[in-house]
């Protein structure tokens, strides 16, 4: 009894935290004060007899006891997450919707980029508000005093409004530009917003600026500058957590800091206390994220408890930090980044010692102790939490890095360095330049160290590369609703804990061969889902009132999809020769098509519009230049023929086609050049607008389309001399190229792919991301990929 007893503070712990999670989405009672003051009275008198030593009651009794305290601390938790929530809408800017607003204030997080827009959370003297501006964007600092003018605009449900909550906002301005005024934050925050400015410049220091960039992701969690095809590659590689500051930086810096201190002859405590300091001050620079704050609680939770001289069992600075970043702000477990964390602490917890001590078993004998210790445990901790993590990645990316596993023991030797160096260059900044410069040789440390930490991230970074680059690198899998991954989870864990007890007993089978088979069969467990038929696949269809525009993977080619929920789908191009197109239209859950364009009779375009028009029910072929077979088709079909120029128009319920070349005199003067006279139409949707330019490159058509949302990008991303001109004009937010793997043709181009970088757009490509596309409507604009979600998304 005296066990179930003893649970009592984890029992608190996780009934206030269970109510601060759902305090978001449910009301506390009316009264809950009343009854959680009236049941704690009750419960501590019930204390008085339960704990008696002359009369100890049954375990059921302690059990009754240890279920109604954890009802009333849910019930506390809920009630104190609601009185949270209000206070911070208190502090969020009210402005009626529609109205414009002039805001002046402080950049108070860092700046997060998707689809051609940059959101910046601003600390107003009226309140808190996510501005949001359109690229280009330069670097923003943290504290920093901007202006703007815009329009306060309710955010749309799901993704949107949840970045806006976490900011504390109840609102976002949409405004044209930031314009910084060169002020900056006073008092503790501005304090605080130097050191990090200090930092920032250090981790630039003896680096490229590609290097410079991900140092600051990995030792201050700003990942905005990092090139979106970098971060892909993490993503795919399983590597995606060491842009983000996490409790990895809080153990390393607790590592480093421990080091150093004991340099200069600190004891224990002084050790471990001036260690809890350097957490506190960290936590606020790397951005007092939820990952970064649930950490930095656990640290010092860690520590308070050793200079209490307690050992802290492993449960208790979890639940902790659990609360705390919730009572910070209750609509922290919404945050991705949060539940990863937790969910990797806890494997780690479960399964990171016996999978140690199998490992430590079977390494070579001739490996030193000191080397085999933490090589076996830096294993252990990658395992566990990859394992530990997989279905909520499943469920929420909707894929799995098959590649994870060995892409971090590959990095496994480089992360801590990585972190040591770049923390040590931090702490470096911080003192005065001239303490820095001094010296017999005058040599500037931090820029020695800069070189340093260059080598060792393009070692990082090939990793990434090369782990990312095979096709089976990403497992795409669905775990959608709640049961899917909570019962992946449930399997995972039950799975890997039966069998590596089991082996714990018996050590006749290699621990490293039983620790891969209990990955293998755990990662199956997770994928079983997928197994079944539950993948993500492509999305089945627009919801009302939205437009879905799809780029078919056809390999070396271009099939363009366009439909909304009540008209008509159509399809522009066939990709070439083959039932490819086709396919995807049926994997896409498409039955007829109210038309099918030819933009021009080349095979890669036109080439699979034959088997379209044979197994599907087309409305209408539209083309400019002949394509003589796929008219003798349409004719035998008796599907009518509609030949469009330069000012003809297309309606298809509330989609409308402008077509904007060729123009009409070149059907008596065609250019010899078929791409020259491909079909390039302007797509408009309740709004919205997407240039399909086909084959036609801008630099020959010289087109003005205005304002842009999507771009389908000219001639498989060949390069084009007029794009940068285009996309200055017209700033569209996501583009699509349709390509092949391996086309021979060097689709696309670098050029074209820097273009498009350095204009901020989101690009998906169909050689990478397979079929590919964006929905746009009342919700605002989703980008999605059958391989998973697109690397530049939000």
């Amino acid at each position: 009894m005296a066990r179930v007893l003893g649970w009592w503070r984890h029992v608190s712990l996780a009934g206030v935290a269970s109510g601060l999670l759902i305090a978001p989405t449910l009301a506390a009672p009316a009264g809950w004060e009343v009854v959680c003051l009236a049941s704690a009275l009750a419960l501590g008198w019930m204390s008085r007899s339960i704990l008696d030593p002359r009369a100890p009651p049954g375990p059921g009794v302690a059990l009754t006891w240890l279920v109604c305290l954890a009802a009333l601390a849910a019930l506390a938790g809920l009630g104190i997450g609601a009185i949270r929530l209000a206070a911070i809408e208190r502090g969020a800017l009210q402005a009626p919707e529609g109205s414009e607003a002039h805001v002046s204030g402080f950049v108070a997080g860092f700046p997060k980029r998707s689809l051609g827009d940059v959101r910046v959370p601003l600390e107003t003297d009226d309140g808190r508000i996510l501005a949001v501006v359109p690229e280009p964007v330069g670097d923003l600092t943290v504290g920093a005093e901007v202006r703007a003018v815009g329009e306060i605009v309710a955010p749309e449900e799901g993704f949107a409004r949840s970045q806006v909550e976490r900011a504390g906002a109840v609102a976002e301005l949409r405004a044209p530009e930031l314009v910084p005024t060169g002020g900056a934050r006073g008092g503790l925050d501005g304090v605080l917003d130097a050191a990090r400015s200090r930092a920032e410049r250090a981790l630039g220091a003896g680096m490229s600026e590609e290097q410079s960039s991900l140092a600051r992701g990995f030792v201050l969690g700003q990942d905005d500058a990092v090139d979106p095809a970098t971060r892909e590659a993490f993503a795919r590689a399983g590597l995606a957590h060491l842009l983000a500051v996490s409790g990895q930086n809080v153990m390393l810096l607790a590592l480093l800091g421990g080091v150093v201190f004991a340099l200069f002859g600190a004891g224990l405590r002084m050790r471990l206390t001036l260690t809890l300091l350097l957490i506190a001050v960290y936590v606020p620079i790397a951005g007092s994220g939820p990952s970064i704050e649930r950490a930095g609680v656990m640290g010092a939770a860690a520590i308070l408890a050793t200079l209490a001289g307690r050992p802290s069992e492993r449960a208790y600075p979890l639940l902790l930090a659990a609360v705390v970043t919730l009572l910070i702000d209750p609509r922290a477990g919404t945050d991705v980044g949060w539940q990863l964390s937790f969910a990797a602490v806890a494997g780690i917890m479960l399964w990171a010692r016996p999978i140690g001590d199998l490992l430590a078993a079977r390494l070579p004998r001739h490996i030193p102790d000191r080397l085999a210790a933490p090589l076996a445990d830096g294993a252990a901790l990658t395992i566990a939490a990859t394992v530990a993590t997989a279905p909520l990645i499943a469920h929420v990316f909707e894929r799995v890095s098959l590649a994870s596993l060995p892409a971090n023991v590959a990095v496994l030797p480089a992360v801590a360095p990585v972190m040591w160096v770049g923390m040590a260059m931090s702490m470096l900044a911080q003192l005065p330049p001239w303490l820095i410069a001094a010296g017999p040789l005058h040599l500037d440390p931090i820029a020695w160290l800069g070189w340093i930490e260059g080598g060792l991230i393009d070692y990082v970074v090939r990793v990434a590369e090369t782990s990312a680059a095979p096709s089976w690198a990403v497992a795409p899998v669905g775990l959608p609703g709640v049961l899917p991954p909570l019962l992946a989870g449930i399997a995972v864990a039950t799975g890997l804990s039966v069998l590596l007890a089991a082996l714990g007993r018996r050590r006749g089978l290699g621990a490293v061969r039983s620790v891969s088979l209990g990955v293998a069969v755990a990662l199956l467990l997770a994928l079983l889902p997928a197994a079944l038929g539950t993948g993500p696949g492509a999305p089945r269809g627009p919801a009302r009132g939205e437009l879905q525009i799809t780029e078919i993977d056809v390999g070396q080619g271009d099939a363009t999809l366009l439909r909304t929920a009540n008209g008509p789908p159509v399809l522009v191009d066939g990709g070439p020769p083959g039932a490819a197109a086709a396919e995807g239209l049926t994997e896409l859950g498409v039955e007829r098509l109210g038309a099918v364009v030819v933009t021009h009779d080349e095979l890669d375009h036109a080439g699979g519009l034959a088997t379209v028009l044979d197994r599907f029910e087309v409305g209408e072929l539209v083309h400019a230049q002949p394509a003589p077979e796929l008219q003798a088709m349409a004719r035998g079909a008796g599907i009518p023929i509609e030949r469009v120029a330069a000012g003809s128009a297309l309606r298809f319920g509330r989609l409308r086609l402008d077509v904007l070349w060729p123009p009409r005199e070149r059907f008596a003067d065609p250019s010899p050049e078929r791409n020259a006279d491909a079909v390039v139409m302007l797509a408009r949707f309740r709004g919205w607008s997407a240039l399909l330019s086909a084959d036609a490159e801008q630099e020959l058509t010289h087109l003005d389309p205005g304002p842009l949302d999507l771009l389908k990008v000219a001639h498989h991303g060949s390069d084009d001399a007029g794009l940068g001109s285009l996309l200055e004009r017209s700033l569209p937010r996501l583009a699509l190229i349709g390509v092949g793997a391996d086309n021979g043709y060097g689709h696309p181009t670098a050029a074209t792919l820097t273009t498009l970088a350095e204009h901020g757009v989101c690009t998906l490509r169909t050689d990478l991301d397979g079929t590919s596309g964006v929905f746009v409507g009342p919700e605002g604009m989703r980008a999605w990929s059958e391989r998973g979600p697109p690397g530049c998304s939000g």
